[in-house]
């Protein structure tokens, strides 16, 4: 605190008139930085207000990409199912054409190989009837 000297009827005016305008200027300056500051305080919490309303739509926004990409992850998971049933019913089927196809080349090749027996059984029997004919010949005398 300042102190003042004294003169004959107490302290000196122009000091203590100095002293109070000081105070008064260090006053008005304190409300102005005091009034500043409130400003600031207000602006800084509509900010404030304006980041959380932000926040809280990023967290939704980011809950609804989440949700989206489970039911992204869900759809694909079923349709990788039923394409692999697709394709193990379509292997099946492959797979028991090949083998009717098989059944039926074996069943053809077996037939095949009868005729051919049948075939060389006959043949046999043709040539041995021109073979006795020719010995026929053989005793016909000319």
């Amino acid at each position: 605190m300042q102190g003042f000297n004294k003169i004959i009827r107490g302290y000196d005016p122009r000091e203590v008139n100095n002293f109070i305008d000081e105070v008064i200027k260090e006053t008005e300056r304190r409300n102005s930085e005091k009034s500043a500051l409130e400003k600031k305080i207000i602006t800084l919490a509509e900010e404030l207000k304006h980041y959380k309303a932000l926040e809280s739509t990023l967290n939704r926004s980011i809950l609804v990409a989440q949700e989206a990409g489970d039911q992204i992850k869900g759809s694909a998971r079923e349709e990788s199912k039923f394409i692999v049933e697709d394709a193990k019913r379509n292997a099946n089927r492959i797979v028991n054409e090949a083998l009717v196809r098989a059944e039926k080349t074996e069943y053809e090749t077996a037939l095949l190989k009868k005729n051919i027996r049948v075939f060389k059984l006959r043949l046999r029997g043709i040539i041995e009837s021109q073979l006795e004919l020719v010995g026929d010949i053989d005793q016909v005398e000319i």
